[in-house]
């Protein structure tokens, strides 16, 4: 049994929840997400607190159980805090910048990259070097850092490429001259 969908979720101050049959409603001030859960879980608003439960016992409705309590937990921090991912752009010529909404990368191709963002995620750019995408949704941040990043990703032989802040690439040793 899932340790991690037994916990409850508890709500802050300024975040409603609304509940109709298995379709979850959360909204804070940063904005509105829902998400609808599985026939096989129930789930209950007790005090400002949202607690899940299992209808049926089965090896299927205990993987959902804590991916569910997972997915809404990360809902309540999204409209309530927000995410954000950070970036490193490392190469001699690599550079960035913003152009009305969309993200243009000059990271040694013969033409710029174009990254268009959802309209729920926000991207900045700091020193032409460093890219910030933030938004409410943990899954989308994740994946258009992860798109930008594929772009170029880093070589381990001269550590070029985009970088997640504080992701450490481990340099491999050239060719040996004789």
């Amino acid at each position: 049994m899932s340790r991690i969908g037994k916990k409850s979720i508890i709500l802050p101050p300024g975040i409603q929840s609304h509940i109709k049959e298995s379709y979850i409603t959360i909204t804070g001030p940063k904005g509105t997400l829902s998400y609808n859960l599985s026939e096989m879980i129930n789930i209950q608003n007790e005090n400002n607190q949202l607690q899940l439960s299992l209808i049926k016992t089965n090896k299927e409705s205990k993987a959902l159980y804590g991916l569910s309590r997972t997915i809404i937990n990360n809902m309540v921090i999204g409209v309530s805090k927000g995410f954000e991912k950070k970036l490193e752009i490392r190469g001699v010529g690599y550079r960035c910048q913003m152009n009305n909404n969309n993200l243009i990368l000059n990271i040694g191709y013969s033409h710029p990259v174009i990254i268009e963002p959802p309209k729920d995620i926000s991207i900045e750019v700091e020193d032409n070097i460093n890219i910030i995408v933030s938004g409410i949704n943990k899954e989308q941040v994740g994946q258009i850092a992860a798109k930008i990043r594929s772009t170029r990703p880093p070589e381990p032989y001269k550590e070029k490429g985009i970088r997640y802040s504080g992701e450490i690439i481990r340099k491999k040793v050239g060719k040996a001259g004789k």
